[in-house]
């Protein structure tokens, strides 16, 4: 069983930051990426960014590029999303998720249907 959990949300006025935080448990498995995607109400999920596990390539939506860090530590099998400049707009639940490591490709990373783990999400809001 494995077994993603994200913390770090909260609440935050507009230009601020937070940094979320997503843990593995369970048992060992092989990975190409891990990713980090939001659902805001009233619309679908989508993708926000994307980390290589081995080698950290990094992929990110156009909408977060230079707001957003994402980075992993191996060792800790825990991914990270540093979020800068907070926007109203970034107000969403945001969801970890990670692949079984069966298909390494990189245009693959963006789509929800790569991931094959998903964790339960933690809630961003971002007030004006």
């Amino acid at each position: 069983q494995v077994r993603l959990v994200e913390s770090g949300g909260g609440l935050v006025q507009a230009g601020g930051s937070l940094r979320l935080a997503c843990a593995t448990s369970g048992r060992t498995f092989s990975r190409c990426a891990m990713a980090w995607f939001r659902q805001a109400p009233g619309k679908e999920r989508e993708f926000v960014a994307a980390i290589r596990w081995t080698g950290g390539g990094t992929y990110y939506a156009d909408s977060v590029k230079g707001r957003f860090t994402i980075s992993r530590d191996n060792a800790k099998n825990t991914v990270y999303l540093q979020m800068n400049s907070l926007k109203p707009e970034d107000t969403a639940v945001y969801y970890c998720a990670a692949d079984r490591g069966n298909i390494c490709i990189s245009s693959t990373y963006y789509a929800q249907t790569h991931y094959d783990y998903w964790g339960q999400g933690t809630q961003v809001t971002v007030s004006s």
